[in-house]
């Protein structure tokens, strides 16, 4: 025991109340930045300076980096002998140490197996071939996250095939045979001595049901219970901690209902806001003084998160400097949109030395990801996909372009083999093995087996003939259409024929959701690509110029990911930043119908679920937040409008920093006041240094710009000068070359980069 450490020097009042008040229910709300890890450590610290017995205390968290980093500072504080013998870690890590010692009352020996991820995918994937079940149909992920989800509202696969309600919304998504893999799944578990990571949970809870003498013995060995971010408890870690600390009551769980953003994994809010209800007599302590953020991003975030109306109420607040306001950057499309919060991010690197690890860039969807990669490949900005694989590499759009390879190339037989039952077609992997034995045999590609009906029908059954036969008719129906039809018409053809969105949409998942706006998000950019080729050149690209300009991509992103220590901007969903920080935060896409989510706004608890989501991206920032939003947006290849989040409208303007192209009355909120008033945009009307071109830019690009700028004849251009484009925007030229009907000029535009444009053709006008 370092008997000279003083505990308690480094808090402020409010962290000392929460760390000497140990005894009796306690719920610790720890806003953004307030120093959460720091209160639970220095609490558990305290109470062993107290002489309580480390290994009387249970300290639960959601992540082993929590659990090892809260041990080590316990140590610095007391000895690592103490730390060591406390039972602290995540619940799954917990729960398996009481498991092992009551193994035998559950009919599991003590060194049962625990199962991963991948290993519950593996065994599901078993099980859905062996009951000749479509693997299309029956994707693993899909059956995977349904059990889990099962097993986290303590249903049993007994009890599974006897609800009504379960089994309807199984058919409903075409799985009737759900209730029979999860059966078979958990049969297989007890039969290999193996509980999954859900099971640590689920026979936990059936181990204090059915032995009250185990339940006694654990609440009898801990005398106090702490828990880590409570707002993302499930339904199963409730229970058991309610269990544990009936009979102590020293339960003291910390977390920020204002961060409650995983309802899609099970995590359930109401626990953290009916803690008063279960603890009549507990203890709150309100921990409101955020360290990481500067004043007016706090103050921002706070004037947001006030219209959720379940909230514990609290007031968090920075004493930090005031910094710069939340500033808002209006777009004419998502294109532009990226390039502006590109090239910032650029200028904040260049010139106030900001390394590029400081800056995220967060979006509410993972396809909103490829227009702002394409951006940042053009302006060679280094960055990372935190938590995902970059666009061109998600699965779902591999298989669109397996499908375009096929189209192109009869012999890829990577292409077919991965598309030949995307959807599901029947067509399985013993038919598969078949046939490319017989291609391998005859030494020859697998196209020109199954385009053979003498040998087919030879070798396959009549209904799998028939299956395949529709296939080739698909492709060769594709095939016929590469040149006659430009790129955007081809991948609708392709969509519609292939019917993989129309499956998706079947599926009705937040997996099939997620994978569909991505096939969307491809869509667009093969509009983009055609517009581009046709503005320069005049003529219209087919699906094979699209495939060889994918093709360059992929390999941009396969040198990305071996430079993996490279400095290196994140993007990534605003799920995936809770728990991080970073000096600069881009917030893009904020529009209606995205952020929030257009299926969430039509509920009150999921709405207040999104602004929650907002809140979080917001407060990653320390000292620079921006709000991105387009006025137009592709939606599969076709523009539309687009208005503002009505989030935006929610955060008090005294902390935002409105552009002066911003015209407010163009936009209206659902909501009674008004987003900001005209007396408020002229005082707010500030440009700084690195924004002065782009707004500049925005300015001229806007309906309403000034009509100063005279038509061109192209007898008039010369070298350097600043011209404008419709589609492109502001530019300057580099180079004019021929004469007549076939003059050139290579033009530097803002935002697109160089571009050689025929001048009978472009539409210049001279600035």
């Amino acid at each position: 025991m370092k008997k000279n450490y003083d505990i308690l020097q480094a808090l402020n009042q409010s962290q000392k109340e929460a760390v000497v008040n140990y005894q009796g229910p306690t719920l610790i709300i720890a806003g953004a930045g307030s120093g959460k890890t720091r209160v639970l450590t220095h609490r558990i610290a305290y109470m062993l300076q107290q002489g309580i017995h480390p290994a009387r205390i249970m300290a639960l968290t959601f992540t082993n980096k929590a659990a090892d980093e809260m041990k080590e500072r316990i140590a610095h504080m007391v000895s690592y002998k103490q730390a060591r013998q406390l039972w602290m870690g995540t619940f799954h890590s917990v729960f398996r140490k009481m498991l092992k010692d009551e193994a035998e009352k559950l009919n599991y020996t003590s060194n049962f197996t625990i199962y991963d991820s991948d290993d519950s995918k593996n065994l599901i994937k078993h099980i859905i071939k062996d009951l000749n079940l479509d693997s299309e149909k029956y994707k693993v992920n899909d059956v995977h996250a349904r059990i889990s989800k099962a097993k986290n509202n303590l249903i049993t696969y007994q009890s599974y095939k006897n609800k009504k309600e379960l089994l309807e919304a199984d058919s409903h998504r075409k799985m009737d045979m759900l209730w029979k893999i999860y059966e078979n799944y958990q049969i297989r578990l007890k039969n290999s001595n193996a509980m999954d990571f859900d099971d640590l949970l689920l026979n936990t809870n059936i181990l204090f049901r059915d032995f009250p003498d185990s339940l006694t013995k654990y609440q009898n060995l801990f005398d106090y219970i702490l828990v880590d971010e409570y707002q993302d408890t499930n339904f199963a870690q409730y229970l058991i901690i309610k269990k544990l600390s009936a009979q102590h009551k020293n339960l003291c769980v910390v977390g920020d209902d204002s961060q409650s953003i995983y309802s899609f994994r099970g995590a359930r809010i109401e626990n953290i806001l009916n803690f008063k209800n279960d603890y009549p007599n507990f203890k709150l302590y309100k921990l409101e003084q955020n360290y990481r953020s500067t004043q007016n991003i706090v103050n921002a975030a706070n004037s947001l998160i006030e219209h959720n109306k379940e909230r514990i109420p609290k007031v968090i607040y920075s004493e930090n400097p005031e910094g710069e306001k939340v500033e808002l950057l209006k777009a004419l499309t998502e294109t532009e949109e990226a390039y502006i919060v590109a090239k910032i991010t650029e200028q904040l690197h260049q010139n106030k030395k900001i390394p590029y690890n400081e800056i995220a860039v967060l979006y509410r969807m993972n396809s909103q990801s490829r227009v702002l990669e394409d951006s940042f490949r053009r302006q060679n900005i280094p960055y990372r996909i935190y938590g995902s694989v970059s666009f061109y590499q998600r699965k779902e759009i591999k298989d669109i372009i397996a499908y375009i390879r096929l189209a192109i190339n009869h012999n890829d037989d990577e292409a077919l083999l991965r598309i030949i039952n995307v959807p599901a077609r029947g067509i399985g992997p013993t038919t598969l093995e078949k046939i490319q034995s017989i291609a391998n045999e005859q030494q020859t590609c697998i196209w020109n087996i199954i385009s053979n009906h003498a040998i087919i029908y030879h070798n396959l059954k009549t209904n799998i003939i028939h299956k395949i036969i529709l296939f080739t008719n698909l492709i060769n129906e594709l095939s016929e259409n590469i040149k006659s039809l430009n790129a955007f018409d081809f991948i609708e053809l392709l969509i519609n024929k292939s019917g993989i969105v129309d499956e998706l949409t079947k599926e009705n998942t937040q997996d099939a959701l997620n994978r569909k706006e991505n096939i969307q998000e491809l869509v667009n950019s093969i509009k983009d690509f055609q517009d581009n080729i046709e503005e320069i050149t005049q003529t219209t690209p087919n699906i094979i110029d699209f495939l060889e300009h994918v093709s360059l991509l992929s390999s941009v992103d396969e040198q990305n990911e071996k430079n993996k220590e490279q400095d290196k901007v994140t993007l990534m969903t605003a799920h995936a930043s809770k728990g991080l920080e970073y000096q600069v935060v881009f917030i893009v896409g904020a529009e209606k119908n995205i952020f929030p989510l257009q299926f969430h706004k039509d509920s009150e608890l999921n709405l207040e679920e999104e602004r929650r989501l907002f809140y979080v991206a917001l407060t990653r920032a320390k000292t620079k937040a921006f709000i991105s939003f387009a006025e137009q947006r592709n939606i599969w290849g076709k523009p539309q409008a687009s208005s503002p989040s009505p989030f935006i409208s929610e955060i008090n303007p005294t902390y935002l920093k409105i552009p002066f192209h911003f015209n407010i009355d163009n936009y209206a909120f659902n909501n009674e006041r008004n987003f900001i008033s005209q007396q408020n945009i002229k005082s707010t009307i500030q440009i700084p240094i690195y924004e002065k071109k782009l707004v500049s830019l925005n300015d001229i690009q806007n309906k309403n710009h000034s009509t100063s700028s005279s038509p061109v004849n192209m007898h008039n251009l010369t070298e350097g000068m600043l011209v404008m484009h419709e589609r492109f925007g502001k530019g300057k030229i580099l180079k004019i070359e021929g004469n007549d009907i076939n003059a050139k000029a290579l033009v530097d535009f803002e935002i697109n980069g160089q571009k050689q444009l025929l001048l009978k053709y472009a539409k210049l006008t001279i600035l």
